[in-house]
């Protein structure tokens, strides 16, 4: 039967094992949080951000998970810089020009200030400068791409919290827990 790992990643943890950099003092890894042999993260997400990665040991979900032929739903949990305007989330809503192209159109509102675990280290906070949340919901997975369309219409991200991919959630899980479910 295969399994499917839900893990809450921190911020600040390598999506991946093991560390190949050079540095003196290696980052930490998927391997300090799950000590399950044979499964692999099915999709990335970035050091930088936070939430939902499904690791398996089953290939053919792996790729139904991650192959962008599929159109998965990945809904993130964005905190951007500014109060996001209506023509900002229909232009999300429309599909926004990248460098590598325009995305496919996303699933964009604003949202109440989500009740998360905070975050290590916290967001820059400034008095003059206010800041908002919004849902934003994807069909593909393109490199850094919920940071760079909110770039694109004007709000840059300053924090990043997938919650959830296709339907798997961070619905009861914390910061750095894991449930594992056989599918």
């Amino acid at each position: 039967m295969p399994r499917l790992v839900l893990f809450n990643k921190p911020y600040g943890v390598l999506p991946q094992f093991t560390d190949k950099s050079m540095a003196a003092s290696p980052r930490p890894t998927l391997s300090d949080y799950i000590q399950i042999d044979r499964v692999y993260p099915a999709g990335r997400l970035d050091m930088d951000s936070e939430g939902l990665v499904l690791l398996t040991d089953d290939g053919r979900l792996q790729a139904r998970i991650s192959d962008p032929r599929f159109k998965m739903p990945k809904r993130y949990l964005v905190q951007v810089e500014g109060t996001v305007t209506d023509v900002a989330l229909a232009a999300l809503r429309s599909g926004v020009p990248l460098k590598d192209g325009i995305t496919r159109p996303a699933e964009a509102d604003r949202i109440a200030d989500p009740d998360l675990w905070p975050r290590d280290p916290p967001v820059r906070f400034r008095k003059t400068v206010p800041d908002c949340w919004i849902s934003l919901t994807i069909r593909e997975g393109r490199n850094r791409q919920v940071r760079r369309m909110t770039a694109a219409v004007g709000f840059p991200t300053l924090r990043l919290v997938r919650w959830s991919i296709g339907d798997w959630s961070l619905d009861g899980l914390g910061q750095g827990q894991m449930r594992v479910i056989e599918v």
